[in-house]
């Protein structure tokens, strides 16, 4: 019988209500830590890096932009800002940004949750990943590869030369 990571760390993904909106703020924190290996992001006069823009929009949207947390039992460990694309002829759905706490990466966690929430939305998908980022572009490959067993497209932009990988659900 194979390892079922969901029961085994009681993993949830959970749409994030306003009222919980600061704990995606607080992991934004580490996230934003995470791309100073590909980005300059200077920190602000308080030490803390600058605001992710435009991040209410995703509890005044309405349905066009869907935050979630990934949770192990009660502890957030990640999360995911899913995008609904409703006037893009390329994708129904973008995972604008995925993110998972470096204590629960290699371990099955981002794979779980990215099918999940592949699975819980039907239609054309886009998943980006900035030129610089090999280690994503790696992820993404694989787990986008595993859930289509290898039936999707890659995109290189143009002049940016960021990476994107389309499939269906």
């Amino acid at each position: 019988m194979g390892y079922d990571i969901q029961s085994e760390l009681k993993l949830s993904i959970k749409s994030v209500p306003e009222s919980q909106k600061g704990i995606i703020v607080q992991l934004m924190q580490f996230y934003l830590y995470d791309f100073t290996a590909y980005l300059r992001i200077d920190v602000t006069e308080n030490g803390t890096f600058p605001a992710y823009p435009d991040l209410y929009q995703y509890w005044t949207s309405g349905e066009q932009k869907l935050p979630f947390l990934i949770w192990r039992q009660d502890v957030p460990v990640g999360f995911a800002l899913v995008d609904r694309m409703s006037s893009n002829r390329e994708a129904d759905y973008y995972m604008a940004e995925f993110f998972v706490l470096r204590p629960y990466r290699h371990n099955g966690v981002g794979t779980w949750a990215a099918h999940e929430l592949f699975g819980r939305f039907a239609g054309r998908w886009k998943v980006t990943q900035m030129s610089t980022n090999r280690p994503a572009q790696s992820f993404w490959r694989k787990v986008i590869g595993s859930y289509t067993d290898g039936d999707y497209r890659e995109q290189t932009h143009p002049v940016r030369g960021n990476i994107s990988q389309f499939f269906n659900t």
